[in-house]
């Protein structure tokens, strides 16, 4: 009769479920995660604790206490995943424990949407995340709305796939997760993402012509004022040749010169352009030389 009575007792009260020395591994894993830092000791520790669980009676698998706890081990084994640097493996140590993607809980997803949201291999997680919102026995959990909403944010818009936002926001998905103003306020911020894309991209590829253009530009004035470089000396050469015959003063022939290279330089070139620079430089050294060799005697004989 005693035992009948506390058997009835169990049955009744949540209590019996509330597994202390469990949560006291979830307390003894967040040490070990936030305080000590000892991010492996902190993963075995969750391990242990998802161990302990899977060894549960039925009647403890439906106790909401038992979700709960599994579900906060999870959540700091995650954690301790990604310090050491193996968020590759959380997917799949997730769906070890859960068994199947549609048994996963709200907060767990939502972690994982931000986790390789963080690491931009959002790819890799959205098949999983897509497959979780389209079960029907989730959509009736608390946090349905926000995994949605995440997924759109953080997964979709990264990867471009405003399509399948939209989609998503006008099928069953979108009419469970949101209300009709929040569906109308989502879908203007997909379509304005969409519209500021398309314009940047051009954008980027008209620039990439225009600098072409311009380099383009740039190499046929430079092979023109080569060209016309050349044909000045060609031409200096030949007004020399003709003029020397009949100027013999080396002083003369030279006033001619600087005379010629002044009329080309300032005149038929633009004294601006970079490649007017080595001329006008050399015109500069004539002009001296010039100068000291008609003025140089006379400024001796002072001195």
């Amino acid at each position: 009769m005693p035992s009948s009575s506390s058997a009835s007792v169990r049955l009744s009260s949540p209590l019996v479920c509330l597994h202390a020395p469990r949560a006291g591994l979830v307390d003894a894993a967040v040490d070990h995660l936030m305080v000590r830092k000892d991010f492996q000791a902190a993963f075995d520790t969750c391990e242990k604790g998802l161990g302990s669980l899977m060894n549960s009676d039925e009647q403890e698998e439906t106790c909401f206490r038992h979700g709960e706890l599994k579900a906060a081990l999870c959540i700091v084994g995650i954690q301790a995943l990604a310090e050491l640097n193996q968020w590759r493996d959380v997917l799949t140590w997730v769906l070890q424990h859960y068994g199947e993607t549609a048994k996963i809980p709200a907060k767990i997803m939502q972690m994982c949407i931000l986790l390789y949201f963080k690491v931009a291999e959002q790819a890799e997680v959205q098949e999983m995340v897509r497959t979780w919102l389209h079960c029907s026995s989730n959509m009736s959990q608390s946090g349905y709305s926000s995994v949605a909403e995440l997924y759109i944010l953080h997964v979709l818009l990264p990867l471009g796939q405003t399509t399948e936002a939209i989609e998503l926001l006008e099928d069953e998905v979108g009419q469970v997760a949101f209300t009709e103003d929040q569906r109308q306020t989502a879908l203007a911020v997909v379509e304005n993402y969409d519209a500021k894309n398309e314009p940047h991209s051009y954008t980027v590829s008209e620039s990439v012509c225009v600098q072409a253009e311009a380099r383009g530009s740039v190499t046929t004035l430079q092979g023109s004022l080569v060209r016309r470089l050349n044909s000045v000396v060609r031409l200096l050469y030949r007004a020399l040749s003709t003029v020397s015959t009949n100027i013999r003063s080396r002083c003369l022939r030279r006033a001619f010169l600087l005379l010629l290279l002044l009329y080309l330089l300032l005149i038929r070139m633009d004294p601006a352009l970079p490649s007017a620079f080595p001329w006008i430089l050399r015109l500069y050294g004539l002009f001296q030389q010039m100068w000291n060799t008609m003025f140089g005697p006379y400024y001796r004989a002072l001195s």
